[in-house]
Protein backbone atom coordinates (compact mmCIF):
# COMPACT_ATOMS: atom_id res chain seq x y z
CA UNK A 1 0.00 0.00 0.00
CA UNK A 2 1.31 3.44 -0.94
CA UNK A 3 0.26 5.65 1.96
CA UNK A 4 1.30 9.28 2.39
CA UNK A 5 1.97 9.82 6.12
CA UNK A 6 -0.46 12.35 7.57
CA UNK A 7 1.01 15.07 9.72
CA UNK A 8 -2.27 15.61 11.59
CA UNK A 9 -2.08 12.02 12.84
CA UNK A 10 1.63 12.33 13.67
CA UNK A 11 2.45 9.43 11.35
CA UNK A 12 6.05 8.23 11.13
CA UNK A 13 6.20 4.59 10.05
CA UNK A 14 8.81 2.23 11.49
CA UNK A 15 10.76 0.50 8.70
CA UNK A 16 13.97 -0.79 10.33
CA UNK A 17 13.70 -4.60 10.50
CA UNK A 18 16.50 -4.91 13.09
CA UNK A 19 14.77 -2.47 15.45
CA UNK A 20 11.46 -4.30 14.94
CA UNK A 21 13.11 -7.57 16.01
CA UNK A 22 14.55 -5.87 19.10
CA UNK A 23 11.14 -4.45 20.02
CA UNK A 24 9.47 -7.86 19.70
CA UNK A 25 12.19 -9.38 21.87
CA UNK A 26 11.66 -6.66 24.47
CA UNK A 27 7.89 -7.25 24.54
CA UNK A 28 8.33 -11.06 24.76
CA UNK A 29 4.80 -11.86 23.56
CA UNK A 30 3.24 -15.25 24.26
CA UNK A 31 0.73 -17.11 22.15
CA UNK A 32 -2.25 -16.53 24.45
CA UNK A 33 -1.50 -12.89 25.40
CA UNK A 34 -4.33 -10.37 25.32
CA UNK A 35 -2.34 -8.01 23.12
CA UNK A 36 -3.53 -4.58 21.98
CA UNK A 37 -1.70 -2.38 19.47
CA UNK A 38 -2.34 1.35 19.28
CA UNK A 39 -1.73 2.83 15.84
CA UNK A 40 -0.71 -0.27 13.86
CA UNK A 41 -0.09 1.79 10.73
CA UNK A 42 1.05 -0.40 7.85
CA UNK A 43 1.71 -3.37 10.12
CA UNK A 44 5.44 -3.11 10.94
CA UNK A 45 4.80 -4.57 14.41
CA UNK A 46 1.45 -6.14 13.64
CA UNK A 47 2.82 -8.80 11.28
CA UNK A 48 5.61 -10.14 13.51
CA UNK A 49 3.28 -10.06 16.52
CA UNK A 50 0.69 -12.12 14.65
CA UNK A 51 3.34 -14.74 13.93
CA UNK A 52 3.42 -15.34 17.68
CA UNK A 53 0.04 -14.49 19.24
CA UNK A 54 -3.29 -16.12 18.48
CA UNK A 55 -5.12 -12.84 18.11
CA UNK A 56 -4.47 -9.10 18.19
CA UNK A 57 -6.73 -6.13 18.87
CA UNK A 58 -5.74 -2.86 17.18
CA UNK A 59 -6.95 0.72 17.58
CA UNK A 60 -6.46 2.91 14.50
CA UNK A 61 -7.85 6.40 13.78
CA UNK A 62 -6.86 6.68 10.08
CA UNK A 63 -9.75 5.26 8.02
CA UNK A 64 -7.56 4.60 4.97
CA UNK A 65 -5.28 2.45 7.10
CA UNK A 66 -8.28 0.72 8.64
CA UNK A 67 -9.43 -0.30 5.14
CA UNK A 68 -5.91 -1.52 4.37
CA UNK A 69 -5.83 -3.63 7.55
CA UNK A 70 -9.18 -5.22 6.68
CA UNK A 71 -7.73 -6.27 3.32
CA UNK A 72 -4.47 -7.57 4.77
CA UNK A 73 -5.62 -9.56 7.81
CA UNK A 74 -8.42 -11.96 8.66
CA UNK A 75 -10.99 -11.19 11.35
CA UNK A 76 -9.94 -14.40 13.08
CA UNK A 77 -6.46 -12.96 13.68
CA UNK A 78 -7.14 -9.22 13.92
CA UNK A 79 -9.95 -7.22 15.50
CA UNK A 80 -9.85 -3.64 14.27
CA UNK A 81 -11.30 -0.74 16.25
CA UNK A 82 -11.61 2.31 14.02
CA UNK A 83 -11.35 4.88 16.79
CA UNK A 84 -9.32 7.66 18.37
CA UNK A 85 -7.22 6.06 21.12
CA UNK A 86 -7.68 9.24 23.19
CA UNK A 87 -11.40 8.50 23.40
CA UNK A 88 -11.25 4.72 23.41
CA UNK A 89 -12.52 2.66 26.36
CA UNK A 90 -9.74 0.07 26.79
CA UNK A 91 -11.63 -1.66 29.61
CA UNK A 92 -13.98 -3.21 27.01
CA UNK A 93 -11.09 -5.39 25.83
CA UNK A 94 -10.84 -7.31 29.09
CA UNK A 95 -8.15 -7.69 31.72
CA UNK A 96 -4.41 -8.46 31.71
CA UNK A 97 -4.02 -6.35 28.58
CA UNK A 98 -0.56 -6.00 27.08
CA UNK A 99 -0.62 -2.73 25.16
CA UNK A 100 2.01 -1.81 22.57
CA UNK A 101 2.44 0.87 19.95
CA UNK A 102 4.43 3.51 18.15
CA UNK A 103 2.48 6.40 19.66
CA UNK A 104 1.95 9.64 17.71
CA UNK A 105 4.29 12.07 19.41
CA UNK A 106 1.82 14.95 19.14
CA UNK A 107 -0.66 13.21 21.48
CA UNK A 108 1.64 10.99 23.54
CA UNK A 109 1.28 12.79 26.88
CA UNK A 110 -2.55 13.04 26.92
CA UNK A 111 -2.73 9.45 25.66
CA UNK A 112 -0.54 8.21 28.53
CA UNK A 113 -2.78 10.00 31.02
CA UNK A 114 -5.84 8.49 29.33
CA UNK A 115 -4.36 4.99 29.58
CA UNK A 116 -3.62 5.58 33.28
CA UNK A 117 -7.37 5.33 33.91
CA UNK A 118 -7.29 1.67 32.88
CA UNK A 119 -4.44 0.45 35.08
CA UNK A 120 -6.59 -2.27 36.66
CA UNK A 121 -7.06 -3.78 33.19
CA UNK A 122 -3.43 -3.57 32.11
CA UNK A 123 -0.60 -6.07 32.64
CA UNK A 124 2.09 -3.99 30.92
CA UNK A 125 2.69 -1.46 28.14
CA UNK A 126 5.55 -1.02 25.68
CA UNK A 127 5.59 2.20 23.69
CA UNK A 128 7.77 3.96 21.17
CA UNK A 129 7.93 7.63 22.15
CA UNK A 130 10.07 10.68 21.63
CA UNK A 131 13.28 9.98 23.58
CA UNK A 132 12.99 13.29 25.42
CA UNK A 133 9.53 12.29 26.68
CA UNK A 134 10.75 8.88 27.88
CA UNK A 135 13.62 10.55 29.74
CA UNK A 136 11.10 12.78 31.51
CA UNK A 137 8.88 9.81 32.35
CA UNK A 138 11.64 7.85 34.09
CA UNK A 139 13.51 10.82 35.61
CA UNK A 140 14.41 10.89 39.30
CA UNK A 141 14.00 13.87 41.66
CA UNK A 142 16.51 16.74 41.55
CA UNK A 143 17.29 16.25 37.86
CA UNK A 144 16.42 18.60 35.00
CA UNK A 145 14.15 16.02 33.31
CA UNK A 146 12.06 15.46 36.44
CA UNK A 147 8.72 17.25 36.32
CA UNK A 148 4.95 16.97 36.33
CA UNK A 149 4.93 14.10 33.82
CA UNK A 150 7.44 12.14 35.93
CA UNK A 151 5.42 12.55 39.13
CA UNK A 152 1.99 11.86 37.66
CA UNK A 153 3.05 8.69 35.81
CA UNK A 154 5.33 7.35 38.55
CA UNK A 155 2.33 7.50 40.86
CA UNK A 156 0.78 4.78 38.71
CA UNK A 157 3.61 2.95 36.95
CA UNK A 158 7.04 1.45 37.34
CA UNK A 159 8.88 2.49 34.16
CA UNK A 160 12.18 1.96 32.40
CA UNK A 161 13.72 3.01 29.12
CA UNK A 162 14.77 -0.19 27.37
CA UNK A 163 15.82 0.77 23.85
CA UNK A 164 16.91 3.83 21.88
CA UNK A 165 15.68 4.07 18.28
CA UNK A 166 17.47 6.29 15.74
CA UNK A 167 15.43 8.69 13.60
CA UNK A 168 16.60 6.87 10.46
CA UNK A 169 14.48 3.87 11.47
CA UNK A 170 11.33 5.73 10.33
CA UNK A 171 9.76 7.03 7.16
CA UNK A 172 9.45 9.96 7.00
CA UNK A 173 12.50 10.57 9.18
CA UNK A 174 11.43 12.56 12.26
CA UNK A 175 13.50 15.43 13.64
CA UNK A 176 13.81 13.72 17.03
CA UNK A 177 15.28 10.53 18.48
CA UNK A 178 12.93 7.87 19.81
CA UNK A 179 13.01 5.35 22.63
CA UNK A 180 11.04 2.36 23.90
CA UNK A 181 9.63 2.53 27.41
CA UNK A 182 8.27 -0.36 29.46
CA UNK A 183 5.43 0.56 31.84
CA UNK A 184 4.21 -1.76 34.59
CA UNK A 185 1.14 -0.64 36.58
CA UNK A 186 1.70 -0.56 40.33
CA UNK A 187 -0.52 -2.90 42.34
CA UNK A 188 -1.90 0.22 44.01
CA UNK A 189 -1.20 3.86 43.05
CA UNK A 190 0.90 5.71 45.62
CA UNK A 191 -1.88 8.30 45.97
CA UNK A 192 -5.34 6.86 46.78
CA UNK A 193 -7.80 7.25 43.91
CA UNK A 194 -10.08 9.60 45.85
CA UNK A 195 -7.14 11.99 46.38
CA UNK A 196 -5.97 12.00 42.75
CA UNK A 197 -7.85 15.18 41.67
CA UNK A 198 -6.16 17.13 44.49
CA UNK A 199 -2.83 15.41 43.73
CA UNK A 200 -3.03 16.55 40.09
CA UNK A 201 -3.75 20.15 41.14
CA UNK A 202 -0.94 20.28 43.70
CA UNK A 203 1.64 18.77 41.33
CA UNK A 204 0.60 21.07 38.48
CA UNK A 205 0.76 24.13 40.74
CA UNK A 206 4.12 23.16 42.21
CA UNK A 207 5.71 22.77 38.76
CA UNK A 208 3.98 25.79 37.21
CA UNK A 209 7.00 27.94 38.07
CA UNK A 210 9.91 25.52 38.29
CA UNK A 211 12.50 27.98 39.60
CA UNK A 212 10.36 29.16 42.49
CA UNK A 213 10.38 27.49 45.89
CA UNK A 214 7.51 25.53 47.38
CA UNK A 215 6.99 28.41 49.79
CA UNK A 216 5.91 30.49 46.80
CA UNK A 217 4.28 27.98 44.48
CA UNK A 218 2.20 26.21 47.14
CA UNK A 219 1.31 29.25 49.24
CA UNK A 220 -2.33 28.70 48.32
CA UNK A 221 -2.20 25.24 49.88
CA UNK A 222 0.36 25.33 52.70
CA UNK A 223 1.22 27.83 55.42
CA UNK A 224 4.71 28.01 56.97
CA UNK A 225 3.51 25.94 59.94
CA UNK A 226 2.22 23.26 57.58
CA UNK A 227 5.70 22.73 56.15
CA UNK A 228 6.97 22.25 59.71
CA UNK A 229 4.30 19.66 60.44
CA UNK A 230 5.16 17.84 57.21
CA UNK A 231 8.88 18.02 57.92
CA UNK A 232 9.51 19.65 54.54
CA UNK A 233 11.89 22.48 53.74
CA UNK A 234 9.77 25.23 52.15
CA UNK A 235 12.92 26.43 50.37
CA UNK A 236 12.96 23.34 48.17
CA UNK A 237 11.62 23.37 44.63
CA UNK A 238 9.05 20.99 43.16
CA UNK A 239 11.79 19.08 41.31
CA UNK A 240 13.34 18.13 44.67
CA UNK A 241 10.28 16.24 45.96
CA UNK A 242 9.69 12.54 45.41
CA UNK A 243 6.29 11.15 44.43
CA UNK A 244 5.92 9.88 48.01
CA UNK A 245 6.52 13.39 49.38
CA UNK A 246 3.89 14.84 47.04
CA UNK A 247 1.55 12.07 48.22
CA UNK A 248 2.30 13.05 51.82
CA UNK A 249 1.34 16.67 51.10
CA UNK A 250 -1.93 15.63 49.46
CA UNK A 251 -2.79 13.24 52.31
CA UNK A 252 -2.18 16.06 54.79
CA UNK A 253 -4.32 18.53 52.83
CA UNK A 254 -7.17 16.05 52.42
CA UNK A 255 -7.44 15.74 56.21
CA UNK A 256 -7.64 19.47 56.88
CA UNK A 257 -11.09 20.83 57.81
CA UNK A 258 -12.98 22.50 54.98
Amino acid sequence: MKHIPRKRFGQNFLTDSHIIVEIIQAIRPSKSDQLVEIGPGLGALTRPLLQIVNHLDVVEVDRDIVEYLYREFTEEKLTIFSADALQFDFSQLGHSLRIVGNLPYNISTPLLFHLSQFCSHILDMHFMLQKEVVERMVAIPSTTDYGRLSVMLQNRFEMEQILTVPAESFRPIPKVQSAIVRMLPLTQPIVPLEQEPLFAKVVSTAFSQRRKTLRNTLHGYLEPDDFDVLGLDSGLRAENLSVVQFAMIVSYLSKLPE
